[in-house]
């Protein structure tokens, strides 16, 4: 959570993932946990949420991802948000889905780049829950269509 306005503690935690558990029982997707093969049970989770504020791109599924330092940079984000985006497109027949973060965690948009997401600044926007001048405000919005990744997947074959 290093580009979130603060880190969650132990019990703020569990919390967070009771009310994610509840979500997954309510609907047919939501943020599933992330586990290494061989390795730890959990390392993070990378799944579809609904933001329950209003943006100019809402309302909308979003894509998203949080893994734990040690795991950075080792392609499990990607590798999981590949999944979840075929399961969007494939399972849910969702006709977009997007994703935001801070301009700074460029991790998190090369990870959307690399699902094939597309940004255009004219569409990235202060975060209404934070205030205005906190460093954090400002995010980038990428999109990826139904349609942009089923040619995707008609090339790669």
């Amino acid at each position: 959570m290093e580009h979130f306005p603060s880190t969650l503690d132990e019990v703020q935690s569990n919390v967070m993932a009771e009310l994610l558990d509840a979500g997954l029982a309510e609907r047919d997707y939501g943020l599933w946990a992330v586990e290494v093969a061989g390795g730890p049970e959990f390392i993070g989770f990378v799944g579809l949420s609904s933001p329950t504020w209003e943006a100019s791109f809402t309302p909308c599924v979003e894509i998203g991802w949080r893994i734990d330092r040690p795991y950075w940079g080792s392609g499990f984000a990607t590798e999981a948000a590949h999944e979840v985006v075929r399961y969007a497109f494939e399972d849910l027949s969702l006709e977009e889905v997007v994703s935001f973060t801070t301009l700074a965690n460029t991790r998190s948009f090369a990870v959307m780049q690399r699902l094939g997401m597309s940004r255009d600044p004219a569409e990235d926007f202060d975060h209404p829950n934070l205030a205005p001048g906190h460093p954090q405000r400002p995010h980038l919005l990428c999109r990826l269509s139904a349609e942009s990744w089923r040619a995707v997947q008609a090339e790669d074959g």
